[in-house]
């Protein structure tokens, strides 16, 4: 018979680096709260179900108590040869109580179990990454608030587009954030349920009380199909696609981050905090962090495409493929955490060039839309108002003049409705504030949202 406490039907031992390929200890022994919790509540249950007497009931809870507090102190020790964190917490439980710590394992079984932690392990780590959102949230309406004014370009493209304000810019990322926040929230539900009591995969005999079990660990629901309740990873799945989400968006702003404090945009400048200088180019400031993120995402991306591979083809109900489920949530929980607070911590140190920003729309023709709504309104069909508007541009972009610098002559030789008035609606800020839609870019808008997002941020809190 082999060493495991699993091997009373085998005749011999794995050669050492068999086991060492088949172990996951190494990783998941990240649980080890969890396991140690799941444990606490499944004894206490054992006992008061009469499963096992009250006193055996008391003898393992205290001795699990003693390998949480090791576990919390990280004086616990992990063996390779006990495969999983689930065998090396009993092995030591047994080492520290004796024999009737294998009365712990009654009613239950590995897979369950390990489904169990997996659930606490994400469900206890949800609210951190709704709270570091929360941060970053806050981050970007401080910002947006100092700058609901200032004049920018707005891009197609890459490519000038329309005046809009920075803080109208930064909004747009709030609202990515929102979802993003909106999503990880719904994820909670579907971590927020109970496998434990579904064995291995058909229930138990005993009479275990599931209820007590999900109200002691504060799970808000329980599988009611022990089938499900062992081989479900959706909620992982669904955790690393909502990492994705979010990574994509910290990434689509990092690329704007790095381009915008470039010599050739210098909109922004990163604070020394969170930049990096070059080995042989004393004159390099680089936005290193930024960059890191933007990397990150493509760790993400392979975690979330690993997670769905290794689940595509599995039958019900718990295979050993699962194992592989842990290691890349822990990575990215880690990873979306990080880059979070990196954000946050760019964003309140940027300094903003608000003299370039707005300087880059007096020369750019980004007003071309102005003066084709301006004929609009007087009448001109709008598809000839833009043909017109266009070629003005043209004619502008070979003299090297704006349309707010032509002489009003040249202006109404191509449209004679033009009148003084346009120099007024041609200018930057009556292009932005003249856009008072709703969703629009208008200064006064932008308070507005600003507003309606701190309550939404401060009611949140």
């Amino acid at each position: 018979m082999t060493t495991k406490l699993w091997g009373g039907r085998f005749t011999e031992n794995a050669a050492e680096w068999v086991d060492a390929f088949g172990a996951s200890i190494h990783f998941d022994q990240q649980m080890a709260a969890e396991d140690i919790e799941g444990s606490i509540a499944h004894a206490k249950m054992l006992g008061k179900q009469g499963i096992i007497t009250p006193a055996e009931a008391d003898q393992i809870v205290t001795g699990l108590m003693a390998l949480q507090a090791e576990a919390a102190e990280g004086t616990l020790v992990f063996d390779v040869q006990h495969e999983d964190i689930h065998m090396n917490i009993e092995a030591q439980l047994t080492a520290k109580i004796g024999p009737v710590a294998g009365k712990l394992h009654t009613a239950r079984s590995r897979n369950d179990q390990v489904a169990t932690d997996f659930h606490l392990w994400v469900k206890h780590r949800l609210p951190h990454v709704l709270a570091t959102l929360t941060e970053l949230q806050q981050t970007l309406l401080n910002l947006a608030n100092n700058h609901a004014d200032t004049i920018m370009s707005g891009y197609t493209h890459l490519q000038h587009a329309q005046p809009i304000t920075y803080g109208h810019y930064l909004l747009a990322y709030f609202d990515m954030f929102q979802r993003d926040y909106e999503r990880f929230e719904f994820n909670q539900k579907h971590t927020d349920i109970l496998p434990l009591g579904a064995a291995a995969l058909a229930g138990t005999t005993f009479p275990i009380d599931r209820a007590y079990v999900a109200d002691e660990l504060g799970f808000s629901a329980i599988y009611h199909n022990s089938l499900d309740a062992v081989s479900d990873r959706d909620f992982a799945v669904e955790f690393l696609a909502n990492a994705s989400l979010l990574m994509m968006h910290l990434s689509r702003m990092a690329e704007e981050l790095i381009l915008w404090s470039t010599y050739e945009f210098n909109y922004i400048e990163l604070s020394d905090d969170f930049s990096t200088g070059s080995s042989i180019m004393p004159q390099k400031k680089n936005a290193d962090f930024a960059e890191l993120v933007r990397g990150k995402t493509g760790r993400t991306y392979g975690a979330l495409m690993g997670l769905l591979t290794t689940m595509k083809a599995l039958p019900l109900a718990y295979n050993k493929d699962m194992q592989e489920d842990k290691a890349q949530v822990f990575d990215v929980m880690d990873t979306v955490m990080a880059s979070t607070k990196i954000f946050s911590g760019m964003l309140s140190g940027l300094t903003i060039h608000e003299e370039r920003m707005v300087a880059s729309t007096q020369d750019d023709f980004s007003n071309a839309t102005e003066l084709a709504d301006y004929l609009a309104t007087k009448g001109v069909p709008f598809r000839q108002a833009h043909a017109i508007v266009g070629q003005l541009v043209l004619q502008g972009i070979q003299t090297k003049t704006p349309l707010q610098a032509m002489p009003l002559s040249v202006l109404q030789a191509a449209a004679p409705q033009i009148e003084d008035d346009i120099y007024h609606v041609l200018q930057s800020e009556t292009a932005v504030n003249r856009r008072t839609s709703l969703g629009g870019t208008a200064v006064a808008n932008v308070k507005k949202e600003i507003a309606r997002h701190q309550a939404m941020l401060e009611a949140r809190i």
